[in-house]
């Protein structure tokens, strides 16, 4: 009797141990509209999730995947502590043999065609799964998913609040992919009206548009640092503001440009992380300011990206 409530002690004992397992787990979604882009559309919704929540879209790189790049880049763990829908499309190889989103090809950058549709389609369907806030929708994305990011904000500027581009290039930059590989290295230069245009040629509307959050790493030999610049232009010039800081200072020691408009309110900024190449920059831990989980392409660099956008973008007022 002695040892069976020796043996009932410690059962006890290691079940109050062990934390809860959350229910939550990222799952894939049918069945979500025409998808004339063939996407898989892969979905993350915390337990207990409220009504009236916002919704990020996360677009992973080259050769990486929906859930690789959800849990690497720390938009997963982000998702259950500010309580938000994550949504994470998938790029198949049949549309590209190096799982590339295609955002140099005509089709898929138009609105209401190809991957761009399937992107707003999995918006749309996401909002509707969990009754979200249509006006708290992000998107973001690493390398040619930040490159589809700047697609998504420039045809749907209608749909996204606020966009985050990682190592990524203008919209408009490219229309094949020989083209791509120009504007990845070195780079175009325009000058903002042409960029502006591009962005405002993509689209019927006429504004509020998105606010851009601009990451690059100084020593990336992939997609040229010029790439940043060209955004800052791109995007200033859509805002019309001047594409001169109104102020600097850093994040996690890195150089931080923001630029305002008139009221004082930041609509476009970069952070530039020295030293850097081609990758996310994350920071793994559960301390506030920390996620990620190190790999290819998700480099540990002591500043997580993602935590950043989502201060930025508003989700983690009262959390941390």
């Amino acid at each position: 009797m002695r040892v069976f409530s020796l043996v009932l002690t410690v059962l006890l004992a290691a079940v109050v141990a062990a934390p809860t397992a959350s229910a939550a787990e990222l799952r894939e979604v049918t069945g979500f509209g025409t998808n004339p882009g063939a996407l898989r559309m892969f979905e993350y919704v915390p337990d207990g999730l409220p009504e009236g929540r916002p919704v990020v879209v996360a677009l992973h790189g080259c050769t990486q995947d929906a859930a690789g790049y959800g849990t690497g880049a720390g938009w997963v763990e982000l998702a259950d502590r500010a309580q938000f829908t994550l949504v994470l499309p998938q790029q198949e190889q049949a549309n590209n043999a190096n799982r590339c989103f295609n955002w140099f090809q005509s089709g898929d950058t138009a609105r209401g065609s190809g991957e761009a549709e399937s992107i707003a389609q999995m918006v749309q369907r996401a909002i509707g799964d969990t009754g979200a806030d249509p006006a708290r929708v992000h998107v973001t994305g690493l390398s040619a998913g930040g490159a589809m990011t700047a697609v998504m904000l420039a045809a749907y500027p209608d749909v996204f609040a606020g966009g985050g581009v990682v190592a990524g290039v203008p919209h408009g930059c490219a229309s094949t992919m020989p083209d791509a590989f120009t504007c990845m290295n070195p780079g175009k230069d325009r000058t903002p009206q042409q960029w502006g245009d591009a962005v405002r040629g993509a689209s019927s509307h006429q504004g509020p548009w998105p606010t851009l959050s601009i990451w690059h790493g100084t020593a990336d030999y992939t997609v040229a640092p010029a790439n940043q610049r060209e955004l800052v232009e791109q995007w200033t010039n859509v805002h019309g503001i001047p594409a001169t800081p109104t102020s600097t200072d850093t994040i996690a020691g890195y150089p931080h440009e923001s630029y305002a408009d008139s009221s004082g309110r930041t609509l476009v900024e970069t952070v530039s992380v020295t030293g850097m190449g081609h990758g996310q920059p994350i920071d793994p831990g559960t301390a506030d300011g920390q996620c990620g989980q190190a790999g290819p392409y998700l480099l540990d660099v002591d500043v997580c990206a993602s935590w950043h956008l989502s201060r930025s973008w508003g989700l983690l007022a009262g959390v941390g």
